[in-house]
């Protein structure tokens, strides 16, 4: 069955906000792994417009954005650097009454260098780990176990994991899934160990999103004539 490019989009989106692991929620909606992780790396590298069937056809004047909506909409990108181009496509078609696509936005932002690749969460996992751990205590993993009560809602099991030893050093029972309630955690499971700090490690998401925070700011200082 061939899937047209909305409908890729909306299954990767679909499978990136899932509770679910990749290969559960996959295998619930009939998508083989294969198929899902190559649509994954088009969209990693040419965002949702690489999802589309085909080479696309030569541009139509008629469909290009006026050059002063295209301005507008790049300082709205400037003003809300945690947009997505989803979610910066959807303001400005509120907030201006002018619809822009979500692909024309993504296509505008990365022609003006303000989004290094597409928003996303999926990981491929790796077999093991790159570096190995050789005793307890070198590496801590956090996660969160979503556990479903009947009749009154979520509960959150938040847990540490020893990488070595792959014993839980601490657990907590939460209600949310706030970073205090990973904090409050890794305080268990330091004073659990007899370890006096831990250093945690800044996601590869995070830096992005910290990296795109300092290109917006750097244009913005160029346009008003100040350097960053």
């Amino acid at each position: 069955m061939r899937y047209p490019a909305c409908e890729k989009l909306e299954i990767i989106r679909l499978v990136e906000n899932s509770h679910l692991p990749v290969r559960r929620m996959l295998d619930k909606i009939g998508i083989p792994r294969a198929t899902f992780y190559r649509w994954y790396d088009l969209y990693r590298c040419g965002g949702p417009e690489a999802l589309e069937d085909g080479r696309p056809g030569p541009d139509r004047a008629w469909n290009r954005i006026p050059e002063e909506v295209r301005r507008r909409l790049v300082d709205l990108a400037l003003e809300e650097p945690d947009l997505s181009p989803r979610e910066l496509a959807v303001r400005f078609t509120d907030t201006e009454k002018y619809f822009v696509s979500e692909t024309s936005a993504y296509r505008l932002l990365k022609a003006h260098d303000l989004i290094a690749s597409p928003a996303y969460i999926v990981i491929k996992a790796a077999k093991e780990f790159q570096d190995k751990t050789t005793a307890p205590n070198q590496l801590w993993q956090t996660d969160f176990t979503y556990l479903k009560v009947i009749g009154w809602g979520w509960l959150y099991l938040s847990t540490v994991l020893d990488d070595f030893s792959r014993y839980i050093i601490a657990w907590k029972l939460c209600t949310t899934m706030r970073s205090e309630d990973v904090t409050a955690t890794l305080e268990l499971a330091l004073k659990a160990s007899g370890c006096d700090r831990a250093q945690v490690a800044t996601p590869a998401v995070e830096r992005q999103r910290t990296e795109l925070h300092r290109r917006r700011l750097g244009k913005m200082a160029q346009g008003s004539g100040h350097r960053p």
